[in-house]
């Protein structure tokens, strides 16, 4: 079988491990930089923009691809999936319509309205700024502002968080309306929520939902969740599927959630094949819908498809054939970290162009897996792109010690520029998430 992946990150790189795992499959990949992971499993690749359908079609069909994959959020948004699909590709990834679940943050949430799903913060989208301010004071600016678009994970601003007060807001609002910040001149603004957050990752064909276990990715670049806001600095998991916070009632009303936007898509004859994730907020009203992804979640990817023990391919074939339901699911029992390492500067101004040294061999023996992302490969040395650069996994029995081999693995790292947020997935910062779900509960 040959198979296509698009995306030259940490999750694609993940995606393509996953891939040569399952069965005896060729591997071709279409990614920007040249990511070394990818490059040692592939078969063949070609450096192009992933979002360049014609270059990526032509190239598909000339290695009769069987099977195309895509990692990234903005292929998706200038509809690869169904130029592949035209020209005979089976693509297991959502089309154009059906992808605007993240690309179009309004149509999402007027998905959800229409549709009666659970879970709905209060809301509004604004092209007049003075209207929003309006808004912002009804909610005593308590609140979430968004680009209506993509952003890289990296356009949201919450009060308390990145501004105080109603003129603070309404800075960004202003900004993101004349700047067209994520595409349009427009802002979603959302009642800002209080709890702990958590990503909810799915198989979908379309019909039926498979849901992973819950992962708890870390946004903010410093340690105790401090500075700005990033793509993510790192993940964990455990053994049970659940999060130390999360019951299995309130996963539960996570995969419910879920479940009722594949169907609504459905009704809105815009159905959705492939990868999907929730991102939730667990409050003392309950769990709460955030955002919706049209993919992987990265780094949540590095958290569950190195536990995957089903064959991938098998499972991608089901959500093309509409089978999903039969197809059992089999998950290892472990606890796993993933910690990235950026480039200095990362979440204002990065230094590029910097060299990583890394000891692969002795890394692989901690049982940690690497994962290449925004790195470029030239002359042989690994050097740091704008974005994140290496994710690290640990994985054992007790997040305790997952976390552990983490940071052995990171001890084979290094350079003079790179930055890791050691506190994921240690005791003390799982102890404050636990705490303050549990102050929150008192409220009830």
């Amino acid at each position: 079988m040959n198979v296509l992946v698009v995306g030259g990150g940490a999750r694609e790189h993940a995606i393509c491990d996953a891939v040569i795992r399952s069965a005896q499959a060729s591997l071709f990949s279409v990614m920007n930089n040249l990511n070394p992971g990818i490059e040692q499993l592939a078969t063949d690749y070609i450096q192009q923009k992933e979002t360049h359908s014609d270059e990526i079609v032509s190239y598909s069909i000339k290695n009769q691809i069987d099977i195309a994959l895509i990692g990234p959020e903005a292929p998706l948004e200038v509809g690869l999936a169904d130029e592949l699909t035209k020209n005979g590709i089976q693509t297991c990834a959502p089309k154009q319509q059906a992808a605007r679940i993240e690309t179009d943050k309004e149509w999402m949430r007027r998905l959800l309205t229409n549709h009666h799903i659970p879970g709905q913060l209060h809301h509004k989208t604004f092209t007049d700024a003075s209207e929003a301010r309006t808004f912002i004071k009804d909610l005593n600016a308590n609140v979430a502002i968004k680009p209506i678009g993509l952003t890289g994970g990296k356009g949201v601003r919450v009060s308390g968080d990145h501004f105080n007060g109603t003129d603070e807001a309404m800075f960004y609002v202003r900004e993101v309306i004349t700047k067209k910040i994520g595409g349009a001149a427009k802002v979603l603004i959302e009642e800002k929520a209080i709890g702990e957050e958590f990503t909810l990752q799915a198989f979908t064909d379309g019909t039926h939902i498979t849901p992973l276990p819950a992962v708890q990715d870390h946004k903010r670049l410093l340690p105790d969740d401090k500075g700005p806001n990033t793509g993510g600095m790192g993940s964990y998991s455990c053994a049970d599927g659940l999060l130390p916070f999360l019951t299995k009632q309130e996963y539960d009303q996570g995969v419910s959630i879920l479940q009722n936007i594949i169907s609504a898509l459905g009704k809105e004859n815009c159905p959705y094949i492939g990868p999907i994730y929730g991102q939730f907020i667990l409050t003392k009203d309950g769990v709460k819908i955030i955002e919706v992804n049209a993919r992987f979640g990265d780094p949540e990817a590095m958290n569950i498809l190195p536990l995957l023990q089903t064959n991938f391919l098998d499972l991608c074939t089901a959500m093309l054939q509409k089978t999903l339901s039969t197809k059992d699911l089999h998950i290892e029992r472990k606890a796993t970290v993933c910690k990235y390492i950026v480039p200095e500067g990362y979440g204002v101004k990065s230094m590029t162009g910097e060299p990583i040294y890394i000891n692969e061999q002795a890394l692989r023996k901690t049982g940690a897996t690497l994962f290449y992302a925004s790195v470029d490969k030239k002359d042989n040395y690994i050097l740091t792109g704008s974005s994140r650069s290496l994710a690290v996994v640990g994985k054992s029995n007790t997040l305790d010690e997952a976390e552990q081999i983490c940071e052995k693995a990171l001890t084979y790292i290094t350079g003079n520029h790179l930055f890791t947020r050691h506190d994921i997935g240690t005791k003390k910062l799982i102890e404050k998430r636990i705490k303050h779900i549990k102050e929150l509960r008192k409220q009830l």
